[in-house]
């Protein structure tokens, strides 16, 4: 109602119910997505052969729009041209998705702030700020249009002109691919992911390159498209974002190419530049990606515990990627680091870090710590399966990565149902949290008296 007693028109009642509740709204959105998916993909239509079971269109559908990448039953071989196209949507529909909910979230955030914080805060970020709705979603729209253009292109040629694809089939291959990589949705139309290609260098780096372009986040790119490569105009989140990609790309690539450069399962049987390429691409899929161009399964136990870590982390905030994001290490290093030097500051880049954000951090954090170790004693407790699989398999779908240790498919029904809401909660989950936590900042008129119990 408005103060005047009369009813407000249903868009502001819509609005408001979004303002006062962001994270109920957007969870209805997607598992809306993800019904609606399931029951597309349970049509007879949609199957090559058998028709899905409930399950496995639920778990198809859920990958789909949290654009995780783990499958039940083989992509290439069990869906249908309109099952492969129902999928193809619903990966569009989740990453575009994923990145409007970030970016509208934090126009909320902004306009929850008073205008003094407001003013300083879009002068800090030079991103999203006070720019309004319409403008944000145009310029997502064409940013994905491009990069999923570009990516589409070189893939198509690639095919077309070495490996013999017709003109339909290649457009096809390449369409999908660069919008499964963009969105980091790891859904491939070879039954061995990318394991055929892993040699390739057009194939292989383009499909990295889309990846860390949709990782990285909307509000970096379109500071990016703003200010170009000068450092010294980006705001503190585009630094630490780039710095931190950089850094897990180089040496995430780095770890996965030492580790597994004599294991004749994945990057033995390659010459030296085949090892280089397919380490690298390996270790840029765990940042949320999920594509393989070797043997997942095949891989050391070592490599999987450091893949664990990498792909816990994550990639950029507002952006296709999943787990606890960049952003959110890079504050706990920084904390870190200030309390092991015994300063009263986290300070990176010249600028102190907020304490809200420092608690924020840790928040999200922790509570992602106990959304992957209470799935993994479950599963590892009523399975056959070893701890260290049951571990990759959970963080996949917690961090919406995609990467398979191969036992997805031989899971029980409720496992998988389990991973099921891992990965809606690992996709809505940092984002949600996140920005409940910035909303509910509030100051506070009075402080309790100060105590410090033992630590450690």
């Amino acid at each position: 109602m408005r103060p005047d007693g009369t009813p407000r028109p249903t868009k502001d009642r819509a609005a408001g119910a979004f303002r006062r509740r962001p994270g109920k709204l957007v969870a209805l959105g997607f598992a809306a997505a993800i019904g609606i998916g399931t029951l597309l993909l349970l049509l007879p239509v949609s199957s090559a052969g058998r028709g899905a079971t409930v399950v496995e269109a639920l778990f198809t559908a859920t990958s789909a729009v949290c654009v995780t990448g783990l499958v039940v039953v083989d992509t290439a071989t069990h869906w249908s041209g309109f099952g492969q196209v129902v999928i193809l949507l619903l990966i569009q529909v989740g990453g575009f998705g994923i990145m409007t909910l970030a970016s509208l979230l934090g126009l909320l955030i902004s306009r929850r702030m008073g205008l003094r914080t407001r003013l300083v805060t879009a002068s800090a970020t030079r991103s999203v700020g006070l720019g309004d709705v319409r403008r944000v979603l145009l310029a997502i729209g064409i940013i994905t249009a491009v990069a999923e253009g570009a990516a589409a292109v070189v893939l198509t040629g690639r095919y077309m002109v070495t490996y013999g694809e017709p003109l339909g089939r290649a457009t096809w291959l390449g369409v999908f691919h660069s919008v499964s990589a963009f969105n980091n949705a790891g859904f491939a139309l070879y039954s061995d992911g990318l394991m055929g290609f892993v040699t390739d260098p057009w194939i292989s780096l383009t499909i990295v390159a889309a990846v860390v372009v949709g990782g990285i986040g909307f509000p970096v790119i379109l500071e990016l498209r703003r200010t170009g490569w000068t450092p010294r105009a980006w705001s503190l989140h585009t630094k630490i974002t780039m710095l931190m990609t950089g850094v897990l790309l180089v040496g995430g690539g780095a770890f996965v190419t030492v580790a597994e450069w004599s294991n004749p399962a994945t990057l033995g049987p390659l010459d030296v530049r085949g090892k280089l390429l397919a380490g690298f691409f390996q270790g840029a899929m765990t940042r949320t990606a999920g594509f393989n161009s070797v043997d997942t399964a095949g891989m050391n136990n070592g490599t999987w515990l450091g893949s664990d870590v990498l792909m816990f982390i994550g990639g950029g905030s507002g952006g296709t990627a999943g787990g606890i994001k960049v952003t959110t290490f890079a504050v706990l290093l920084v904390v870190i680091w200030a309390e092991l030097r015994g300063d009263p500051d986290a300070v990176f880049f010249d600028r102190r870090i907020a304490p809200a954000a420092q608690r924020q951090a840790l928040s999200v954090a922790l509570l992602s710590v106990a959304a992957v170790i209470v799935p993994t004693i479950v599963i590892t407790s009523t399975s056959q399966f070893s701890l260290d699989q049951v571990l990759y398999e959970v963080v996949s779908a917690f961090a919406t990565v995609g990467l398979s240790t191969g036992i997805t498919a031989d899971l029980a029904d409720w496992h998988q149902i389990l991973l099921v809401l891992l990965m809606f909660a690992g996709r809505l989950g940092p984002v949600a949290l996140g920005t409940a936590l910035a909303l509910r900042d509030k100051q506070r008129l009075f402080r309790h008296p100060e105590s410090a119990p033992i630590v450690g």
